[in-house]
């Protein structure tokens, strides 16, 4: 969830940028979920093709339907704190 957030609030980022913005999740976890969410088709993966390899994340057209839902869920979550 934080990380389409990111991806949504962003144009694309790179693993290191997804990382500095998200400093609670372990690389291998954030590594895992993108992999997720690219195969789910929420997010895109692009390879550059350069050495050293460069690979940028964006959300995809999919991806961009789930904001509203997050969205929903984060006011729940702040009404159920109060």
């Amino acid at each position: 969830m934080v990380i389409l957030q990111q991806l949504y609030q962003n144009d694309e980022l790179r693993l290191s940028e997804l990382k500095r913005l998200i400093p609670d999740i372990s690389e291998k976890m954030l590594i895992q979920e993108l992999k997720i969410l690219v195969q789910s088709g929420l997010a895109h993966r692009k390879n550059y093709g350069e050495v050293p390899p460069r690979v940028g994340y964006f959300i995809s057209e999919k991806g961009k339907h789930v904001d509203p839902l997050l969205r929903e869920i984060v006011q729940f979550a702040r009404r159920y704190e109060e």
